[in-house]
């Protein structure tokens, strides 16, 4: 799979701040960044100049030139505009600011890939339509962006599916659970599918409702405890055998 890639830059140049009364101004300049394809062929740069949070002028690079949105803003504008070298550095930033740094985030944390670990459970029925309902979960990928499905007999399930979205863990990874609600059919194959940057192909668990995990431990928690009775059983039988020996073999002798 190969997600899209978007990416900000943020440069935030704080020119006055709140005086702390109501009537406080602050105005602040924001210059941004971005794009949609890895190859950067997509690249938008903007500046904008913001007065109490209302963007009064800005300079797009797909416009080509500063746009101004109030009266303050046409004004400047128009002067700006004026400016063929200071206009011809801004058309410049796309290829000296956006896309140097998106090159250099990409290749240091956009291009790194972590595939995720993936479970298939079964869970409790919350008063939903069908009997029985399976839980699909991925852990630990990154980056975000991932694909987890539902087969049947090998054709795709769209209906009775409900997902989370993607969850940061908040340490640069990811989970996402999936759930498919449905009536078990004798001979009926279920799967999930797994897809992600990190995978060279999806992932694939097969639904074996022979023995879920949960019933083998319950299966070995019943075997450990039935053995032990067995041996505790057999030790106190031994131990019985071994006191009426003993007892026979006594001479009570009166005092």
């Amino acid at each position: 799979m190969s997600p899209p890639k978007d990416l900000c830059f943020y440069l935030i140049l704080m020119l006055s701040a709140f005086t702390g009364a109501a009537n406080g101004y602050y105005e602040s300049r924001w210059t941004s960044c971005y794009h949609s394809s890895s190859d950067l062929s997509d690249m938008v740069f903007v500046d904008r100049y913001i007065f109490n949070k209302d963007v009064f002028i800005e300079f797009n690079s797909t416009v080509g030139e500063y746009v101004g949105y109030t009266a303050h803003g046409v004004y400047n504008a128009e002067l700006w505009n004026k400016d063929t070298i200071g206009l011809q550095q801004m058309r410049a930033e796309v290829e000296r600011y956006c896309k140097h740094n998106a090159e250099n985030h990409q290749s240091a944390i956009a291009d790194k890939t972590v595939p995720p670990q993936v479970k298939l459970s079964s869970v409790k029925q919350a008063g939903g339509r069908h009997p029985a309902v399976l839980m699909c979960s991925a852990y630990h990928f990154y980056p975000h962006w991932i694909q987890v499905t539902w087969m049947k007999d090998g054709q795709p399930v769209k209906a009775d599916v409900t997902s989370t979205e993607e969850l940061p863990n908040g340490d640069w990874y990811y989970q996402i659970h999936s759930h498919l609600e449905y009536t078990p059919k004798s001979g009926e194959k279920i799967s999930c599918v797994v897809d992600h940057a990190g995978l060279t192909k999806p992932i694939i668990i097969d639904w074996d409702p022979s023995l879920p995990e949960s019933e083998r431990n319950k299966i070995a928690k019943i075997a450990i405890g039935a053995s032990g009775l067995v041996l505790g059983i057999i030790i106190a039988a031994a131990g019985l055998i071994y006191y009426k020996k003993k007892s026979s073999g006594r001479i009570l002798v009166p005092s």
